[in-house]
């Protein structure tokens, strides 16, 4: 949900000032009570009209996030430890996953211990 904009902010706070009472004004702006005394409160404690907006921090992978496709394509059997060391760079292993989730990129699996042996090896499955 997006933060309400400083000038209906603004709106709300004048109609406030006019006298009107705070469950009028929420009616009035189709809001909730407890935002419109939010909004009192932080002008009159903080001198605050404007909502405080929180920015997300740009992630490390996000610098490489042209470089990982071509990766990828290039060499779709990477593991992520073997895509973190062709990129030589400092993410993790964990957020080079992220990455791969967010581009929608995949890699394939491999089985970093040896297979058991106790499997089928042949198609024929019939007896010799």
């Amino acid at each position: 949900m997006k933060p309400y904009s400083k000038e209906f902010r603004g709106d709300v706070l004048t109609a406030c000032d006019r006298g009107r009472t705070t469950r009028e004004v929420a009616t009035y702006f189709d809001v909730s009570e407890s935002w419109v005394r939010r909004v009192k409160q932080e002008r009159r404690e903080q001198n605050k009209v404007a909502s405080c907006l929180t920015r997300r921090r740009t992630p490390r992978w996000a610098p490489l996030s042209d470089r990982i496709p071509e990766l990828i394509r290039d060499r779709p059997d990477l593991t992520l430890r073997e895509l973190k060391a062709e990129l030589e760079t400092d993410p993790s292993v964990q957020s080079l996953c992220v990455a791969l989730q967010r581009l929608r990129l995949t890699v394939k699996n491999k089985c970093s211990s040896p297979r058991n042996g106790n499997g089928r090896t042949s198609r024929s499955g019939g007896r010799s």
